[in-house]
């Protein structure tokens, strides 16, 4: 299954056909890979559809494939699939329409799409700050004979709702993705946590806003521990912490 398309299994969805058309508002924005000529499906609908199989519990593109065959008349009506004018019926995608289509999508537009209907979706958070979790992870079953894992970097809050996330380039780290994930998402009176990782240089403006706090531990062999250690009786443990205001940690406020 198509990564961006994870986040959504994740999601509660007591209503698969409503959420999904819901979904198809957001779509604007994701480019259709296919050429001009010979487009009988809706980029929208096919989507769409998906979405809602995902919704509604496939976790393959053979289940998603399968769901969207067996779905009633009506339903495919109200996905965005086209009507035959003269028999009323209502045709469906062959299976390796979709699954070509769902290999050439732009995953990092597709991402920001769902992100974003998550978002919306999510329930307002009550008063004060809102928390966001940042981490990263390896997709299971993504490993191959030829390539390595496909890691995805997520941000969460804290109800368990994704809101945003974006693939880890190829022989790099989550530190180039991190600020691209946090530009898709309104950070005004949030708390973004995340792992030391992101203690980094290009990671400490955050796209402009306040540097992150940091609470970090330092190996002995450095020049301060070195100098903290002299007058430690015994210097029996390995790691020592600096001082820091506060865990790892960055707040963007509103204006």
């Amino acid at each position: 299954m198509p990564a961006p398309l994870e986040q959504l299994a994740r999601a509660s969805a007591p209503a698969p056909l409503t959420d999904a058309v819901r979904l198809s508002g957001f779509l604007d924005l994701v480019p259709d890979p296919r050429g001009c000529r010979g487009r009988r499906y809706p980029l929208s609908a096919l989507v769409t559809a998906a979405a809602a199989s995902v919704l509604a519990g496939a976790r393959s593109l053979a289940a998603i494939t399968e769901w969207i065959s067996d779905a009633p008349a009506w339903a495919c009506r109200v996905l965005g699939f086209p009507v035959d004018p003269l028999t009323g019926s209502v045709r469906v995608p062959h299976p390796h329409t979709l699954r070509r289509l769902l290999v050439q999508l732009d995953g990092d537009a597709l991402d920001r799409a769902i992100g974003s209907f998550l978002t919306a979706r999510a329930t307002p958070a009550g008063p004060g700050l809102r928390a966001i979790a940042v981490d990263g992870k390896a997709l299971h079953g993504s490993r191959t004979a030829t390539t390595s894992y496909v890691t995805l970097l997520a941000a969460m809050d804290h109800t368990g709702h994704v809101l945003a996330q974006r693939q880890v380039a190829d022989k790099s780290n989550e530190i180039p993705a991190f600020a691209p994930l946090l530009d898709t998402i309104d950070l005004a009176d949030t708390v973004i946590t995340a792992d030391a990782l992101h203690t980094q240089h290009p990671t400490a403006p955050i796209s402009g806003h306040e540097a992150p706090t940091t609470s970090r531990r330092s190996r002995p062999t450095t020049p301060a521990c070195s100098t903290a250690f002299a007058g430690c009786p015994g210097r029996t443990s390995p790691w020592t912490t600096t001082s820091a205001p506060a865990p790892t940690t960055a707040t963007r406020s509103a204006g």
